[in-house]
């Protein structure tokens, strides 16, 4: 599925933490002209944007996970909405590391975080990450991107890879049955370790079992009865945060094959083709939802407008699913 001229423009015309990936992985640019667009997420747009609000002990609302604050800079709840908040320091750390920010605009962000930033959960160190896979997940990416040896937080999955292959957040209350979305969040976790640190037999073999787990239920049906997962599969909200979709489940796959040079998968052509089928008359995807909480600021369109970034999303890993 190609993009007119017209599509094309429209998504160049937008924040540097956008436009350098659509340089890359849609025009096919030199790396030298990418980077120089990508070098500017730093000082320019989005990116420098969160990194102005960062706290002077290296936190973002002076939280881990959650903020410990009101923060007058953050937009208000929606009117009668709840939700995750996502200012505190693991949201805003995925959103720069994401947006392509080098780690060095960061400074000495990784130290002062292991000095003074505990996790909610039993007050333990940050680094060392806590019980929860996707919060783990987000926790290798996130210090692998800024330097830190996560070795020991990768071991932590390898140990906890339930018998069908997958991860659950709910495995400390019994649940032994994998879950989409904390699978998804751990594979792309565990991924993102072997693109900053180099090719790992031992985390490739996990990543293989749990995409099995995923492939075998073709990205978006239960194996029981054949049924869709659940009614989120087809959300089209950005960013993309915590919750599994279609959307986000084929650029996984699509940047996992991308770095092991594999084939896309044939099992992955239903979830291929629904997502195609959700292209509007312009060849473009339409916001359809809305992740509920609490932000810094919006940086893409409310329901019912056209998103330069899902457009983007959908255009690159239907590129390499469709070729």
């Amino acid at each position: 599925m190609k993009p007119t001229q017209e599509t094309i423009e429209w998504m160049l015309n937008s924040d540097p933490a956008l436009k350098w990936q659509v340089e890359r992985d849609i025009l096919g640019l030199s790396e030298a002209q990418w980077q120089k667009t990508r070098a500017l997420t730093a000082t320019e747009g989005i990116g420098a944007r969160l990194l102005a609000l960062q706290d002077e002990d290296g936190q973002w609302a002076g939280g881990a996970y959650f903020p410990t604050r009101e923060d007058a800079r953050a937009l208000p709840y929606v009117e009668g909405e709840k939700g995750q908040p996502y200012i505190a320091t693991t949201w805003t750390l995925n959103s720069l590391r994401e947006w392509g920010v080098d780690a060095s605009a960061l400074g000495d962000t990784a130290d002062r975080l292991d000095a003074g930033c505990k996790w909610e959960y039993d007050d333990l160190p940050y680094w060392g990450g806590e019980v929860d896979c996707c919060i783990n997940a987000f926790t290798v990416s996130n210090g692998a991107w800024l330097g830190r040896d996560m070795s020991a937080n990768v071991q932590w999955f390898l140990e906890h890879q339930l018998e069908d292959g997958g991860w659950n957040c709910e495995w400390i209350e019994g649940d032994l049955r994998s879950s989409f979305h904390s699978t998804l969040n751990s594979l792309a976790g565990l991924l993102d370790y072997e693109l900053r640190t180099g090719k790992n037999e031992k985390v490739a073999d996990a990543r293989k079992r749990a995409e099995e787990y995923l492939l075998q239920r073709r990205l978006m049906f239960r194996l029981s009865t054949g049924e869709p997962v659940g009614p989120w599969l087809n959300d089209l909200a950005y960013p993309l945060r915590w919750n599994y979709t279609i959307i986000r489940a084929l650029n996984y796959f699509r940047d996992s094959a991308v770095f092991s040079t594999t084939q896309p998968d044939p099992r992955i052509a239903e979830a291929a083709d629904a997502l195609a089928a959700m292209a509007n008359e312009n060849g473009r995807w339409v916001t359809n939802d809305r992740i509920p909480g609490q932000v810094w600021f919006d940086v893409d369109t409310p329901v019912g407008e056209e998103s330069k970034w899902l457009t983007f999303f959908a255009l690159r890993a239907l590129a390499w699913a469709r070729p």
